[in-house]
């Protein structure tokens, strides 16, 4: 039986439970949402994830998840941020020699900007396979590869895209023009595959070896070139990709890419690693020491460079030192 509460015991409790409220309320400190506003009111913030760098003659272009693009004048010193409508997550963004700019999402979308990015447009890029990587060939048609060696090409300035396929039940993860004819994918399975009439057919070369997964990868010319990895490891070939020799990188992080600029390459990877290639050895370079992923890199002129990665990591690097 439930027992009858008088008024005055109703009364009661009630002023216990407003002499609690206003007791925790004594305790917890106003809300101040100063810090926030000025966080918010920063170019670059400490929870932005760059993931890609790229510029043409006049501009620079940053890009992450949540659809975040900063661009700035090579001039200027301040960074212009923007959100692309529908928060795409990009992953990639490359120049084009027409001085436009393309951007490749985690959904697979590829965007476009022909006013030095300042304004995105998508195009008509439709794939069921999961694309990682993204250039502008030296004719400005775009090129992205990806899930099931899949190599997507539009040649219209994206209106409309052809994709083909190596048939390997391969990831693709990096593509690169050496000249308007000659083109290399690299990818999962110690893929790499070659094109001498851009583009429009493939070789399979010889296989990197130990089925070696290439996060990024680079080549100077058709007989240089480098790939990297997981475990801080580095490869270089010579010979065009028939054989391959391990580089000492000094770290066991992994590393995601290469830049280079003029005769000097870079690479970048997790924990903050920056290393540069001296010789036949890669060295670490005078970097912020953060515990952060590097994922890109870009030329300031011959003596500075700047990278870019997770949680607000956006830096210059003098190169002199």
């Amino acid at each position: 039986m439930q027992r009858a509460v008088s008024y005055p015991q109703r009364l009661a409790r009630s002023l216990v439970t407003a002499a609690v409220l206003v007791a925790l309320s004594g305790c917890e400190a106003p809300l101040n949402l100063e810090g926030v506003a000025q966080e918010q009111a920063k170019p670059v913030r400490r929870t932005d994830q760059f993931q890609a760098l790229a510029s043409n003659d006049n501009t620079l272009v940053a890009v992450g998840t949540d659809g975040l693009v900063l661009r700035r004048d090579r001039s200027a010193s301040t960074w212009q941020r923007q959100q692309v409508v529908g928060s795409p997550g990009f992953i990639d963004v490359a120049s084009c020699t027409d001085q436009s700019f393309a951007a490749l999402s985690l959904e697979s979308e590829v965007w476009l900007s022909r006013d030095q990015g300042q304004n995105w447009q998508r195009t008509a890029f439709d794939s069921e396979e999961n694309m990682l990587a993204l250039a502008c060939a030296p004719d400005n048609s775009l090129w992205a590869v990806g899930s099931f060696s899949t190599i997507a090409s539009s040649r219209d300035g994206g209106q409309s895209w052809n994709a083909q396929s190596l048939n390997e039940d391969a990831v693709l993860t990096d593509i690169q023009f050496l000249s308007k004819d000659a083109a290399l994918v690299t990818g999962e399975f110690g893929t790499l595959a070659i094109s001498q009439d851009s583009g429009h057919s493939w070789e399979v070369a010889e296989y990197i070896p130990d089925e070696f997964y290439p996060q990024g990868g680079y080549f100077r010319d058709r007989h240089n070139g480098w790939v990297a990895g997981l475990n801080g490891t580095i490869l270089h070939t010579a010979d065009g990709g028939r054989s391959w020799q391990s580089q000492p990188t000094g770290t066991e992080s992994p590393l995601y890419g290469f830049h280079a600029s003029g005769q000097r390459l870079f690479a970048f990877g997790d924990h903050g690693t920056l290393l540069e290639l001296n010789g036949q050895r890669w060295a670490a370079l005078d970097a912020p020491k953060i515990p952060v992923y590097l994922r890109d890199a870009e030329s300031l002129g011959d003596n500075q460079l700047l990278v870019a990665g997770g949680w607000g990591a956006l830096f210059t690097v003098d190169l002199n030192q």
